[in-house]
């Protein structure tokens, strides 16, 4: 004959953390059951118990016979319920029960006392856990106790898991998304830079010559700034990169409208959807905004401002027809700015 000690029999709720803790409510119309089943318990450890007759005091206890969004449910870590009631099934019941979120993984456990097939393929349907055959044995009992609670453990610990997938995809789209605007700006001046020009350019090339519309492109350059390197230094030219940057940015006021810093002094504009006529004005505008900052320079000239020159050129693409043409004409168009003097807007 075998003798099981009760270190034995409760062997299988080693792996169970703060078993002594946990709640438990029974729900059985026979006081006997209930008792029984909270002797075996007590004796292996467990020491909070919620009990109910019936599935309506069951819900009850549960705050689930109302309200099935209730905010606080209290605490049940798990649910042993008789599949046969006098007022309403256990599969019944269980379906209930998992609506309520907090006790969507709270194992239930069915207590049956006859094999009944049908009884037990619908109480599992309805969400139950497991099922233990009355009368109910103390060692099967702790047995079926300990393998839902590990389960509830596993699939919570996985839930957690999910959830930090799920967090750290997020992370790691927003961080992507912030590398590829990082690659796209000017570090200096925080506007767009010579990579992103390169594909706004293709882009607005192709949808003008799709809707063959005008495109404008103005390139841009400050005048002597080499000289205003020497004269003030490096981290002088570089605030004073900054300024003109954000005055160019600002003096365009069409979300289609585009500046980037093309290379070193130079800054590129696409204006789309505009005739040569219309791009003149606007670099015009632009010309006078830097104007406006009135940055000191010590230059060759009489001119003792920060200015710019500006190049402008215009086309309705054709097809086939690279868009290398519109920078190349726009380049000529500022250098006929900067022999004819600077500070001034040149076309072709």
């Amino acid at each position: 004959m075998t003798i099981y000690t009760k270190a034995r029999e409760t062997s299988w709720l080693v792996e169970i953390e703060d078993f002594s803790t946990m709640r438990i409510l029974i729900v059985d119309n026979s006081a006997d059951t209930r008792e029984l089943i909270r002797t075996y318990l007590t004796k292996a450890g467990c020491s909070s118990f919620l009990f109910a007759a019936s599935v309506d005091q069951a819900y009850q206890l549960l705050r689930c016979d109302d309200d099935t969004t209730w905010p606080e449910c209290p605490a049940v870590d798990l649910i042993l319920m008789d599949i046969i009631m006098p007022d309403i099934s256990g599969g019944a019941a269980c379906r209930k029960i998992r609506t309520i979120e907090c006790y969507k993984d709270t194992p239930i456990i069915m207590l049956s006392a006859a094999a009944d097939i049908a009884l037990l393929e619908g109480a599992f349907s309805n969400g139950a856990t497991d099922y233990i055959k009355k009368p109910v044995r103390k060692i099967e009992l702790l047995a079926r106790i300990c393998t839902a609670l590990k389960l509830k453990k596993e699939m919570a610990s996985r839930k957690a898991w999910e959830k930090e997938i799920v967090t750290l995809a997020t992370q790691l789209k927003e961080a992507n998304k912030k590398l590829n605007k990082l690659s796209m700006t000017d570090g200096l001046t925080g506007i767009a830079n010579r990579r992103l020009f390169d594909k706004k350019i293709e882009h607005e090339w192709r949808r003008a010559h799709r809707a063959q519309q005008s495109i404008s492109l103005i390139m841009i350059d400050i005048d002597y700034f080499k000289l205003y390197n020497d004269n003030f230094g490096h981290q002088a030219g570089d605030k004073c990169l900054t300024k003109v940057a954000a005055a160019l940015r600002n003096t365009l006021r069409r979300p289609a409208d585009f500046v980037a810093r093309y290379g070193g002094e130079e800054f590129v504009a696409i204006i789309p959807e505009t005739n040569c006529s219309t791009a003149n004005e606007i670099a015009e505008a632009l010309r006078s905004a830097v104007v406006t900052l009135q940055i000191p320079h010590a230059r060759p000239d009489k001119t003792n401002l920060v200015t710019i020159s500006l190049g402008v050129f215009s086309m309705v693409p054709d097809t086939g027809q690279p868009f290398h043409e519109l920078i190349s004409k726009s380049d000529d168009a500022l250098y006929k700015a900067k022999f004819n003097g600077r500070n001034r807007v040149s076309t072709i």
